[in-house]
């Protein structure tokens, strides 16, 4: 398209819609509530028993959202479901190993047979295993990419396919990590090669999947948490958080509350221009 000979206030009148082709585009006017607002949607979370996965349920159930939350442990998930509970958030718990990949239809089949419908994935459970990278174990790095990766895609095919675009709308949040945007400080003896691989490989195929399932009006996005207190992290922590915390400018580790704005925009309407990114939630830890 040629602009030659066109004045700029022609461009601007090209550009900018009124109020009314606006209003028609978004399909009509909403407030900033209402689009954060998650009443009526119904969401899985996986590895939700604990930890940031939890954390990112309390969120969505408090916009509204109906959960459903899965992790391998059923001891773990009837805890979650308690504290849920006690905070007026209804919730269903599904007891699952994503690696095992045959589990993962059952596992839909718990949620659709209950609430009918999935309008928003998180997919959030995963593990590491720390090892040198010249004598990686096979089974390591098997074990690190079956359940950060390939289980991602496999329970993302199946809610797509059986759920999402059936109905033409859905919101998948794949949890990654700011270990996916590079390589760690050598000094701190980290030994991640696995996770930080599958974690870059999870931040390709949020893209992949939003250019492939855009038109069928479904966002993909991921989340990339840098240095956050929990089981997972703790032995890690332990040795080093002093120095995260010297290299992060906010000058602190990621705390209780503060994945919770970030998963919430992705589930809402608030992000439905949003697709194929990766929102680094670490304090500005990667910007240095």
């Amino acid at each position: 398209m040629s602009f030659a000979g066109t004045t700029a206030k022609h461009m601007m009148t090209m550009i900018l819609p009124t109020s009314d082709s606006h209003t028609e585009t978004l399909g009509g006017s909403m407030g900033v509530r209402k689009l954060l607002d998650l009443g009526g949607k119904v969401a899985i979370v996986t590895g939700g028993s604990r930890g940031i996965g939890l954390q990112m349920a309390e969120a969505l159930g408090e916009m509204g959202a109906k959960l459903a939350i899965t992790a391998r442990k059923q001891n773990e998930l009837d805890d979650a479901h308690a504290h849920l509970a006690g905070m007026g958030i209804e919730c269903l718990t599904v007891a699952g190993d994503l690696s095992d990949f045959a589990a993962i239809p059952g596992i839909v089949d718990a949620v659709l047979s209950k609430h009918g419908q999935i309008d928003i994935l998180v997919n959030n459970a995963g593990c590491n295993w720390a090892a040198p990278a010249e004598d990686y174990p096979n089974e390591a790095w098997r074990k690190v990419m079956n359940l950060n990766l390939d289980a991602q895609f496999f329970l993302a095919r199946e809610v797509g396919k059986r759920a999402m675009i059936p109905r033409r709308s859905g919101k998948i949040i794949n949890i990654a990590s700011i270990a996916g945007l590079g390589g760690n400080p050598p000094e701190w003896g980290m030994q991640t090669i696995a996770y930080n691989t599958s974690k870059g490989a999870l931040i390709a195929m949020t893209r992949a999947l939003a250019a492939e399932w855009g038109g069928a009006n479904i966002n993909v996005n991921a989340i990339c948490p840098g240095f956050f207190p929990s089981k997972m992290t703790a032995v890690t922590l332990d040795r080093i958080d002093r120095r995260v915390v010297a290299m992060t400018p906010l000058a602190r580790l990621g705390g209780d509350e503060d994945l919770k704005g970030t998963v919430v925009f992705l589930a809402s309407e608030a992000s439905r221009h949003v697709t194929g990114q990766a929102i680094a939630v670490d304090g500005g830890y990667m910007v240095i």
